[in-house]
């Protein structure tokens, strides 16, 4: 392993300008193919990485981000649709206690400036929200479960608690796959549509295998413009995670132990942007 780790970042863009926002993807770095399970840079410790990988990846951002390795904070994902809120008192607890709320939270909700959230995916639709005038930033994990059980809606629920108003709530949604790549069985459908969704909108059926293939990206979208967002506020950066193997880390192409596509989001004060 190089001593030094090429960290690379494809920024999401907002539907208008947030300042003093930054949300990203981490890419997966260099490797030798696209096979190769952990790539350069993987910051999840839970899918069967060497930890000091992990560390040195973590510390990579870090750096980036000019935060010290405290600032930067991750959960343990279950495809769960529960919501932390990283606020000054979470902050100041023990690492072991910490990680320990942090267990099976898909999305986390933070007040805090100069602070990074984030989740991990390999597939799964990563969201990143803000209301810049309530100062509140968000980050989701939405697998197909997370996505039918409405985590969106937990999360903007969490936001609106801290202050945000869904009406300045701005989403984007980051490379994950797409409905083309995304082929299901009839009994996640049929979870769709026992969740209400509007199946014309996000399903569409293989001519030749019959099967279903889901937009997971509308159905958030759908789930975000139920919680009370404007829809023009609601984008997806239009990259797939399966299509896209030399950039994105996907588990349908590399299965569940490989390294996850890190996605944060940090805002600064204003302070640090004079």
């Amino acid at each position: 392993m190089k001593t030094m780790l090429s960290l690379s970042i494809n920024k999401l863009l907002f539907a208008s300008p947030q300042h003093g926002i930054d949300a990203f993807n981490v890419l997966r770095g260099e490797m030798h193919n696209s096979t190769q399970p952990y790539g350069e840079i993987n910051l999840c410790d839970y899918t069967g990485d060497d930890l000091a990988h992990v560390v040195k990846s973590r510390l990579a951002l870090c750096n980036r981000l000019h935060i010290t390795l405290d600032k930067l904070i991750m959960p343990r994902q279950t495809h769960s649709v529960n919501v932390a809120v990283v606020d000054d008192q979470l902050m100041a607890l023990p690492y072991d206690q910490m990680t320990n709320r942090l267990q099976n939270v898909d999305a986390l909700v933070t007040p805090l400036s100069g602070v990074c959230i984030g989740v991990n995916t390999a597939d799964c639709v990563n969201i990143v929200l803000c209301d810049r005038e309530a100062d509140i930033v968000a980050v989701a994990h939405a697998g197909w479960r997370g996505t039918a059980n409405r985590i969106a809606l937990n999360t903007v629920t969490a936001m609106q608690m801290l202050g945000a108003r869904p009406s300045r709530i701005v989403a984007t949604m980051g490379a994950s796959i797409c409905r083309q790549c995304f082929e299901v069985g009839n009994e996640v459908v049929e979870e769709f549509a026992a969740q209400h969704f509007n199946l014309n909108a996000m399903i569409t059926r293989n001519a030749d295998t019959g099967k279903a293939h889901i937009n997971l990206q509308q159905a958030n979208a759908q789930v975000l413009a139920e919680a009370g967002l404007d829809t023009q506020n609601i984008c997806w950066n239009g990259e797939c995670s399966r299509c896209n193997p030399h950039a994105y880390f996907s588990a349908r192409r590399l299965g569940i132990n490989s390294g996850r596509t890190f996605t944060g989001i940090i805002r600064y004060d204003m302070q640090h942007l004079t």
